[in-house]
């Protein structure tokens, strides 16, 4: 497109630089080629040009190509600031970023006001009897206190069984002769004189005729037949002594135990059937626990609680249902059942255990329970 001539005219009396600024690269390129026409031209004094306005018009050129664009010309004075727009919406959230590092600690705090005391817990379980420990060293004697006031003399007490009779001491040395007597005076006979001294043995003499038997003496042995008993009872107190060491040397075999009265309940911590336990405590000189008071089922739950496992009794109703005996035929004198037993579940539990809080079960002989022999 060509600018008409009075716009080039105009063009040609600004500063290029300035009016480069305000124009498109188009325009520029234009306006270099208006100066390649009419001002960079060398300016002759020749003939005026007639006005082509007459003539047709000719033929429209092919368009050139674009000349390469002008220098960028400096920043014009920048104008007015446009009207502040509307706020725009809200950006979506963006994704939270990647957890920072921790901070050092800071320095600890004040300690803070007690709290107030919590409730007491319940009592623990009594724990197992310790081994004893070493004597303590012995006392210093303490000051020695006041006589007591006489006692009333006790009453006398049963005589004793008469000593056997000692033996026949031996005979004393002879004394020597006493110093013979004066004279008396004449005509009455003085006192007699001590015996002389002991003259020569003479010859034995013809055996007398002999006397009279005499009464039976007492016998040397008074009652006889009370030693007799009083030995007879020492025999079987010994025969006690030794049964007891045995059963107690037997007991010491089994590690954990319990014990109440006469009685010592004792286990290794195994499990077995009825007939299996049987056979143990059997072999080991005992039974199964036979509780017959609420101090001796107290004493066996104990042991059974430390072990927390049912454990084995000796009652069975294996001969008569719902009629429980101990292992010699008697009949039950104590029991403990937990409520609703004895209910033989699946017409099968013959046998008894005890559970960890003291109470009775019917059970099958066949179970596998904790084995605990009473000695």
């Amino acid at each position: 497109m060509v600018l008409p001539l009075l716009s080039m005219l105009l063009l040609l009396t600004q500063p290029l630089g300035y009016l480069g600024a305000g124009l498109t690269s188009y325009q520029q390129t234009t306006l270099a080629n208006a100066c390649t026409l009419v001002v960079c031209s060398p300016t002759d004094n020749g003939v005026p040009g007639r006005d082509g306005r007459d003539g047709r018009e000719g033929p429209r050129g092919e368009k050139g190509d674009p000349g390469l664009p002008g220098a960028v010309g400096p920043a014009g004075i920048p104008g007015q600031a446009g009207l502040v727009g509307p706020k725009g919406d809200n950006g979506a959230a963006g994704e939270p970023g990647p957890k920072g590092d921790s901070g050092p600690s800071g320095p600890p705090g004040l300690p803070g006001m007690p709290g107030p005391a919590g409730k007491d817990g319940p009592s623990g379980k009594q724990g197992n009897i310790g081994p004893q420990g070493k004597p303590g060293p012995k006392g210093e004697a303490g000051p020695k206190g006041e006589v007591g006031s006489p006692g009333v003399q006790g009453s006398a007490g049963t005589r004793g069984l008469a000593g056997l009779k000692g033996e026949k001491g031996a005979p004393g040395e002879l004394g020597a002769p006493g110093s013979a007597g004066g004279i008396g005076p004449a005509g009455a006979a003085g006192p007699q004189g001590a015996p002389g001294a002991r003259g020569p043995t003479g010859l034995k003499g013809d055996r007398g005729a002999p006397g009279d038997k005499g009464a039976k003496g007492e016998s040397g042995f008074p009652d006889i037949s009370a030693l007799k008993q009083q030995v007879e009872a020492l025999r079987r107190q010994l025969q006690t002594l030794q049964a007891s060491f045995s059963h107690y040397k037997k007991a010491e075999l089994f590690p954990s135990g319990q014990s109440i009265g006469d009685k010592i309940f004792k286990t290794v911590g195994s499990e077995s059937n009825f007939e299996g336990a049987q056979k143990m405590c059997t072999q080991a000189g005992g039974q199964l626990p036979s509780p017959r008071s609420a101090a001796e089922n107290a004493a066996l739950q104990k042991l059974i609680e430390a072990q927390n496992k049912s454990a084995l009794l000796s009652l069975t109703d294996t001969k008569k249902e719902g009629t429980f005996i101990y292992p010699s035929g008697e009949p039950m004198v104590f029991s403990n059942w937990a409520p609703g037993e004895p209910n033989n579940d699946g017409g099968a539990e013959d046998c008894v255990e005890m559970f960890t809080n003291g109470k009775w079960n019917d059970r099958s002989c066949g179970e596998h329970l904790l084995v605990i022999c009473e000695f």
